[in-house]
């Protein structure tokens, strides 16, 4: 054992030496592997610190809030027909009460309109300040009480002022500050659209993934939305979509307070006992898993993609390698009849390839983490560095080698020394 472990080093150093004494063909061979390696590790950072912002953002509406709609992404990413979605019954305040009535789970139940299609997007203004066109969202009194958000100043939306339709408006973190970047807002009167709102309250900042805008909204009463804005149609159907939240009650679980949902729209819909459902039941769970789902399948994508890189600089290591096969053919021939045997000249060509390659996975690995970190540091995109994205790169430079190596290794391993000591 000893001597095979001085035997590898000793190939090892043969192999590092063969990259110091030819910098630049080396450099040239790896460098498909390189860019190969640093778009696996660069890309893996972006998507995995994207996909855990989601994951951060997912977890704030909370492990025991429900959420109805008539469609949703899951029934998209599922591969149903958006007009076979779109002939689904609209959901209705009359749903969202009759939750709170029958369901015995059920803590929080609030609605609002104004997102997905159909969805608001109107300039604020304020004396000579204006922000960009943000979302206009209508919602109920409790809204904030299933999104988990919290206020940063003043009060929310009142049940009084729904009933009535007042013209009040809570303001999402980003547009107050562009409309009050030094006073307080409380009280003051802006303008949405052609209609003023007086601002009651301002809603506390919350993170942003991919470096948008999550605060970028505003809230009114439904009520006051469906007075002012008109529903618009697409091919014939409305598009007002109206999502209901549940939190379920202290000591009630979450998949109980699904079923309790189920029944009560399936009875309300009258839907038969073979029927599916004509809506969506998402909770934090099933967000997740979308959103685990796609990262994965980007990231599969990745591997794909970059293997192109990496095939390029396996022929490329292939190439050299058998070119330097023939460079050492009177060395091989020396090393033959000195005793060496066949093995031991194939693994010594075999395994400099794969330290050629490995040297490349190496270098891939620090330009990728460079570029991820450089990208967060001055974009402010999230990032993350897991450790299997660093095995990955190295993982598959070393497989590079191993397979685009065997064929100069052998063509190596079957000299024959007599003649390989003739050859000028």
């Amino acid at each position: 054992m000893a001597a095979r472990a001085a035997l590898l080093g000793e190939i090892i150093g043969m192999a590092l030496d063969t990259l110091r004494a030819n910098k630049l063909r080396s450099t040239l061979t790896i460098l498909g592997v390189v860019i190969g390696v640093t778009s696996i590790v660069a890309m893996t950072a972006l998507i995995r610190g994207f996909g855990e912002q989601i994951y951060g953002l997912i977890r704030e509406l909370g492990s025991e809030s429900v959420f109805v709609s008539k469609m949703s992404i899951e029934s998209i990413s599922s591969g149903r027909d958006f007009w076979d979605l779109m002939k689904r019954p609209d959901l209705t305040e009359a749903d969202a009460k009759a939750i709170q009535e029958g369901a015995p789970s059920a803590g929080a139940v609030a609605y609002h309109l104004g997102e997905g299609p159909g969805g608001q997007a109107l300039r604020i203004t304020y004396r000579s300040q204006a922000t960009k066109a943000v979302g206009i969202i209508g919602v109920s009194s409790r809204w904030m009480d299933t999104n988990f958000l919290k206020m940063a100043q003043g009060r929310f939306i009142s049940d009084f002022e729904v009933q009535r339709k007042r013209n009040v408006v809570v303001l999402g973190a980003s547009p107050a500050k562009v409309l009050f970047p030094a006073m307080d807002p409380i009280g003051k009167s802006v303008r949405i659209g052609q209609n003023e709102y007086t601002v009651v309250g301002v809603l506390a900042e919350r993170p942003t993934p991919l470096g948008g805008d999550s605060n970028g909204f505003a809230v009114i009463p439904a009520t006051t939305f469906d007075k002012t804005f008109e529903t618009p149609r697409l091919r014939g159907y409305l598009l007002r979509f109206l999502v209901i939240g549940v939190v379920a009650r202290e000591g009630a679980s979450r998949d109980q307070l699904r079923r309790e949902v189920e029944e009560i729209l399936r009875a309300r819909h009258r839907l038969k006992l073979d029927d599916e459902n004509d809506f969506d039941i998402l909770t934090s769970d099933s967000l997740i898993g979308i959103v685990d789902q796609l990262t994965r399948a980007v990231v599969l994508a990745l591997v794909v993609i970059s293997s192109i890189a990496l095939m390029v600089g396996g022929i490329g290591v292939m190439a050299i390698m058998t070119i330097s096969v023939t460079e050492r053919t009177r060395e091989i021939g020396v090393r033959k009849a000195m005793g060496a045997k066949r093995r031991e000249v194939l693994w010594q060509f075999l395994i400099e390839a794969v330290v050629l390659t490995s040297v490349g996975g190496l270098l891939g690995i620090v330009l990728g983490s460079a570029i991820g970190l450089t990208v967060n540091w001055m974009a402010g995109f999230p990032t993350s560095l897991p450790w299997w994205s660093f095995a990955l790169g190295v993982g598959f430079s070393a497989l590079v080698g191993i397979f685009f190596g065997m064929y100069p290794a052998f063509k190596a391993a079957r000299l024959d020394p007599i003649e390989a000591l003739r050859y000028e």
